[in-house]
């Protein structure tokens, strides 16, 4: 559902969740021990680290620069983002936990404040995006609150295996 096409209460509704992404990572995985953190699932899921580090590099490196593109480009094209050749390069499961949630925090506060500054003429502005095809600024909260849910989702699940 495109952002701009919500009732203001939706909207609202949705930049909360947003908003509230980071504290769900910190109570889930604020405490965990390094070696719980950050150790291989079998499936070949995201560790805890891993999780956190992405979410944190996608609202960064994807994200941050979609909203930033589509502001100063016509049409631009933007790359996807592989999240597990990503992962896989940067080693995630080697970097800090603690690092990453403060690194998402920080990214998804700014990319909130961002969204906040946009004039209504602001968020048709569109590119393409590689595998997704044609994306407005208003598209990017949505996209953003369904990648979230996908992550709590499994974030929930991994728990539910530890009990």
């Amino acid at each position: 559902m495109r952002y701009g096409m919500l009732p203001p209460r939706e909207r609202d509704g949705m930049l909360d969740a947003l908003r509230a992404m980071p504290e769900f990572l910190a109570e889930r995985f604020g405490a965990l021990p390094e070696e719980v953190a950050n150790r291989p699932e079998p499936d070949g899921a995201f560790s805890p680290v891993e999780h956190c580090w992405h979410l944190a590099d996608l609202e960064r490196e994807g994200y941050a620069a979609r909203i930033a593109r589509l502001l100063a480009e016509t049409e631009p094209a933007l790359p996807d983002f592989d999240g597990g050749r990503i992962a896989a390069e940067r080693q995630y499961r080697t970097r800090s936990l603690a690092a990453a949630i403060e690194a998402f925090r920080e990214a998804r506060r700014a990319n909130l404040a961002a969204f906040a500054r946009l004039a209504e003429a602001d968020w048709s502005r569109a590119g393409q995006q590689e595998g997704v095809g044609k994306v407005s600024l208003c598209d990017l909260p949505a996209m953003m609150a369904e990648h979230d849910r996908t992550h709590r989702e499994e974030i929930e699940s991994w728990q539910r295996s530890r009990v």
